[in-house]
């Protein structure tokens, strides 16, 4: 079996290097930008959805190289699914990335997502890994912003110091 942590340097590599769905979206329907100020990642997400599923979704704009490939893994992996799918994606990602889902020993829907499960032992990294995740899910409900820092965010997951 291949070294997680090496597995995981790799796909972070691989996505930062060549993020999947970057760039604009001309005909989105649903946009939301993300800000993680703790580290300064900032993103938009914009999506657009055909009778409630993600027909198309991009991302853009300046961020570490963890948040990047996350936001570029979200995008293969909610393109297609149906707006509560991608809901239920948005859910068990935050869990696993904050220690309350073990990928290992409990279901889950996450595939090669889970190569982001270690992020759970780097504290100040996990608001990086799910910030794109906080900003689909205000896309998905037109909040149109989030923050990993605001009390408003139904999201919000305080990790120690983070």
């Amino acid at each position: 079996m291949a070294d997680p942590k090496a597995l995981y340097q790799e796909v972070i590599l691989d996505h930062n290097r060549k993020p999947r769905n970057y760039g604009t979206l001309a005909d989105a329907s649903h946009h939301a930008d993300g800000h993680n100020p703790l580290c300064g990642d900032h993103i938009t997400m914009a999506l657009r959805l055909d009778d409630d599923r993600v027909g198309a979704i991009a991302f853009e704009g300046e961020s570490c190289a963890i948040c990047k490939a996350s936001a570029s893994m979200l995008t293969t992996n909610v393109k297609g699914k149906t707006r509560d799918e991608a809901e239920l994606l948005i859910r068990e990602f935050r869990d696993m990335a904050t220690g309350k889902l073990d990928v290992a020993t409990q279901p889950h829907h996450l595939g090669r997502l889970t190569v982001f499960g270690g992020v759970r032992d780097l504290p100040t990294r996990v608001k990086c890994a799910i910030l794109p995740w906080h900003t689909l899910h205000a896309a998905l409900n037109s909040a149109g912003s989030a923050s990993t820092e605001s009390a408003q965010d139904p999201m919000q997951a305080p990790i120690g110091d983070a």
